[in-house]
């Protein structure tokens, strides 16, 4: 072959390459383009083409992952989010109203923000992975669409919750679950084409990093607003609104973006990020320092446990702490577990998996024991919103708990760590599920027919639009009480039926006879109780 004939084949090749190049950029990912450069140059190390594109990938890699924020998106993205943060906190202007009567009568609940910053934040992120990454733009804004569409739903099917003790519970789930459903949103996007479970796992590692920085921004910018106000103060000045609002909701609407670029490096995949420098170093250090605490004070809890067992059955309160706490273990467990076992010495390897397992394991009996007091409540009294939500986190988390030790149970000394993965990654898709379905179903498992209730006497619309079921009707002059049912009123025809189906006398309002005489009569309780008297 010619010279001439060996140039123009290398030219082709190297156009070849190049095209190869271009087009795996375009489809969002190097991995199989890398892969195929290495195969060719470990084959033929002579070769000068296959040569000169290693060490071009090798160069491009090692850019990459030197990291440096790219303050040229950032700033802008950040003082967008704040901006808008700022202009939706005017709760003259943006504001969640809950009609509480059948005349339409409204109050104020919550600001619109409450519902819309969790979306507005996660976009920004987005946005910002997405170019300073260089990931496909395509999958950016369906997932960013999808967010924005899940907190339109909110807001437009809110209403149909029913009742307003259902709406404002709903309403106020949404304030925490919109935020969680944006998270899995953004890891959808990191992970995409990585579904291992070494990216997901470090994907929840750097999610618990930017929390903690996050919060340490808020005490900062807490900080600042406070001693901000009392200089003023001290000289009779008062900010007035806007200007307050510009520093909280316009300073909270810096931190997403703000702790997004300073803790994860968007050139590189979730796994490949830096861990064991900086923040993430500390993070971990402090969370296997509290693993052995929290074990002590998880031994010590159960320990009292007998002497007050029924105090979250008939305390919302502790019930309410019971659960912050699981989800507090959870996280502690996410993080005081390592990256690889090469980042850390054998022995304390052996301690860390004992560790953990026996944290688990007390963790799941509180958790067994907070679902069947949250269960009991619910059988006592009604499911509402708040209950069923509860029921699930308990239940996911008795899940999560239960294969942490089933996969360490058959995991052998070199795996159990991906035994750890696997239940952490199985129970964060639980948790965006749950989230999903919440946020979906809640307006239509608990709302009513609104046609239905407009056809009863005034009195007894404004009962069903402001107490939930099961709403018992009584008039002062009789004895009978009657429970409202689809527009009809059912005849309960002894205090023991009242009693066995589980009525308490809490639940009975009062109504005119007249009012109470005009609603149609429906089957009685039980059906073969006879003719229903009339009040």
């Amino acid at each position: 072959m010619s010279y001439r004939d060996t140039a123009s084949a290398l030219a082709q090749d190297a156009e070849q390459l190049e095209q190869e190049y271009h087009a795996a950029l375009k489809a969002g990912g190097l991995d199989a383009f890398e892969q195929a450069i290495d195969a060719r140059y470990s084959a033929a190390p002579e070769n000068g083409l296959y040569a000169a594109w290693f060490y071009r990938l090798q160069h491009a890699a090692a850019q990459a992952k030197s990291f440096a924020i790219a303050w040229a998106w950032v700033l802008p993205l950040a003082l967008l989010n704040g901006l808008l943060f700022w202009w939706l906190s005017d709760d003259a202007r943006f504001m969640i109203e809950i009609a509480s009567t059948r005349q339409g009568a409204i109050h104020d609940f919550m600001p619109s923000l409450g519902i819309l910053a969790g979306p507005i934040a996660a976009v920004c992120v987005l946005t910002y992975l997405a170019a300073v990454g260089r990931k496909p733009w395509r999958l950016g804004v369906l997932v960013g669409l999808t967010l924005v569409a899940a907190s339109g739903y909110v807001i437009l099917a809110y209403p149909q919750t029913g009742t307003r003790p259902f709406q404002e519970q709903y309403l106020t789930l949404m304030t925490f679950h919109l935020p969680l459903l944006c998270w899995a949103g953004v890891g959808a996007f990191l992970i995409a084409g990585r579904l291992d479970p070494a990216n997901r796992f470090a994907f929840l590692i750097k999610s618990l990093e930017v929390f903690i920085l996050g919060g340490l921004f808020v005490i900062a910018g807490g900080l600042f607003t406070t001693i901000t106000v009392g200089l003023f103060s001290a000289l009779d000045i008062a900010f007035p609104d806007p200007v307050a609002r510009l520093f909280i909701a316009g300073g909270g609407g810096l931190i997403p973006v703000l702790a997004t670029a300073v803790i994860y490096n968007p050139r590189v995949p979730p796994a490949e990020q830096a861990f064991g420098e900086g923040l993430s170093k500390l993070v971990a250090l402090l969370m296997r320092v509290l693993l052995p605490l929290t074990l002590l004070v998880l031994a010590v809890y159960l320990a009292f446990i007998p002497f007050n067992f029924r105090a979250p059955f008939d305390n919302r309160d502790v019930l309410i702490i019971y659960n912050g706490m699981l989800f507090a273990v959870i996280a502690l467990l996410v993080g005081a577990t390592p990256i690889s076992l090469a980042d850390i010495s054998p022995r304390l390897g052996r301690w860390l998996r004992r560790e953990i397992i026996v944290v688990a394991a007390l963790a799941l009996v509180v958790s067994l024991y907070a679902l069947a007091a949250i269960l009991y409540r619910t059988y006592l009294d009604r499911l509402t919103p708040n209950r069923l939500a509860f029921i699930g986190w308990n239940v996911i988390n008795v899940g999560l708990l239960g294969l942490v030790l089933f996969y360490q149970a058959r995991a052998k000394a070199e795996g159990w760590l991906q035994g750890l993965y696997r239940a952490y990654g199985a129970g964060t898709v639980a948790y965006a599920v749950w989230a999903l379905v919440l946020i979906l179903a809640l307006p239509w498992l608990f709302g009513f027919d609104r046609s239905v209730v407009e056809t009863l006497p005034p009195e007894v619309q404004d009962i069903v639009y402001e107490y939930p079921n099961p709403i018992l009707l009584k008039c002062t002059t009789s004895p009978h009480i009657y429970l409202l049912d689809k527009g009809e009123k059912r005849w309960i025809d002894t205090l023991e039926t009242f009693s066995e189906r589980g009525y308490v006398w809490h639940d009975v309002h009062f109504v005119a006879c007249e009012d109470l005489r005009s609603i149609p009569d429906g089957t009685p309780i039980p059906p073969n109780a006879g003719p229903p008297p009339q009040p």
